[in-house]
């Protein structure tokens, strides 16, 4: 049902994040459950309004920090979703961001929302609004992203074997790579560095390397 309007309402502006990150082998993604209103008890993206004196970009790192204690992370503008019957409660445009960790971050209780939780991505639960949407074109995102830059590094720790960067490479695609051609090409393209130790386990050791740039970089990987 269209939720009904005053012709003399205007819009107000939101973001909401979807912040990523490799958990237990899987692609997962941070939601919260909301706590009031129409929607109470659905799964969402964290997100909410911009202020008046506020940049999109701050905005949505303000909403990151506040509900996950991350500062410093891999954000990026997904899209502008504005339907005019997206949101039951208000007309809301929202400017989605995706946030890629290395690692998940604990939860933390917040008043705003009754809960939050991890979810894989290839099984997350109904979304409201139209997040289903975002959380589709955020993962569409991802994936090209890996064939021509070096996203892949704001997924790993600083220190890493190539068995480890392989792994994020097929999580996220969803697809096995050929272990030979996918190390060529990588350390053809000079994006690595191998580092002066080892990792060492049940197996022979493994060199670790790191990525010679952990900002955003143009490359043909795929």
């Amino acid at each position: 049902m269209a939720r009904a309007t005053s012709r003399h309402e205007t819009a107000a502006v939101a973001v909401d994040v979807v912040l990523l990150t490799i958990e237990k082998g899987e692609l997962s993604a941070f939601l919260v459950c909301l706590k009031e209103g129409p929607l109470r008890g659905k799964w969402a993206f964290p997100g909410g309004r911009v202020r008046l004196d506020e940049p999109l970009e701050d905005a949505a790192r303000r909403e990151l920090r506040e509900q996950t204690g991350l500062a410093d992370v891999y954000l990026e503008q997904l899209y502008t979703f504005g339907d005019p019957d997206r949101d039951p409660t208000s007309r809301v445009v929202s400017v989605a961001y995706f946030a890629l960790v290395p690692t998940a971050p604990a939860l933390r209780r917040t008043a705003r929302y009754a809960a939050a939780a991890w979810f894989p991505v290839r099984a997350l639960p109904a979304l409201t609004y139209d997040h289903d949407r975002i959380a589709a074109m955020a993962l569409e995102r991802l994936r090209a992203k890996l064939s021509y830059t070096n996203i892949a590094w704001s997924l790993l720790p600083r220190a890493f074997t190539l068995g480890d960067l392989q792994a994020v490479y097929e999580t996220i695609l969803g697809r096995r790579l050929d272990r030979r051609n996918f190390r060529r090409k990588l350390l053809g393209l000079g994006l690595l560095r191998p580092l002066s130790r080892e990792r060492r386990g049940a197996h022979r050791p493994a060199t670790l390397y790191a990525f010679r740039s952990r900002r955003p970089l143009i490359a043909e990987v795929l």
